[in-house]
């Protein structure tokens, strides 16, 4: 007896491509991963692809907005849980899902190798967005008592986004930081929680 294999819709078909599209990207870099690539991958022809996407650079922002997507999801979800722990909750979150979360991924490897000013507008829009996220987040914390009120939080957020970009060129080389993270991290919520 042979399984035959269930048709996805055109939606579900599109997601597989675009999670496909957001690990290949990442693990890669905007230049070095081809859309033929992606395609094999996600087990479908380029042509289906671009039904989908209409170019390399719609794939790619494409990823943008879902690796922020699943970042914010999973940031408001942690926050939910553990609301003393403001950050840190998102933190500890981040480190148990680290393969599922690709957003600073995605921005390093465009950074150097895109020279396509739609990508370099939204990443400038998008990190400006995700550190108003995390700002207000502060503030939330602050209100309910959970943040130190004496602490700025837009230079907290600029702080936190580049811990996450440190965190991900610590993974990218290998831990080169030998648990270093692990002290700022325990110095950071020290210096953010009201009770020092």
């Amino acid at each position: 007896m042979t399984a035959t294999k269930q048709r996805l819709t055109a939606g579900e078909r599109r997601q597989v491509v675009l999670d496909t599209a957001c690990r290949v990207f990442s693990q890669s870099s905007y230049r070095g991963a081809t859309t033929a690539e992606i395609a094999r991958e996600s087990g479908i022809s380029e042509p289906i692809l671009y039904r989908h996407f209409g170019s390399k650079r719609d794939l790619y922002l494409a990823c943008l907005e879902e690796a922020w997507r699943t970042l914010r999801e999973m940031s408001e979800q942690a926050i939910a849980e553990s609301p003393a722990t403001c950050l840190g909750a998102v933190v500890d979150a981040w480190n148990a899902k680290r393969s599922d979360i690709r957003l600073v991924d995605l921005w390093l490897g465009a950074l150097n190798e895109c020279d396509e000013p739609l990508v370099e507008e939204a990443l400038r829009k998008q990190v400006r967005e995700v550190h108003a996220f995390f700002a207000d987040l502060i503030r939330d914390g602050q209100a309910r008592g959970f943040v130190h009120a004496d602490r700025d939080p837009i230079a907290e957020a600029w702080i936190f986004v580049a811990g996450g970009l440190l965190g991900t060129i610590d993974v990218r080389l290998g831990g080169f930081l030998d648990g270093d993270l692990y002290r700022v991290r325990a110095e950071r919520r020290r210096w953010m929680s009201p009770s020092n």
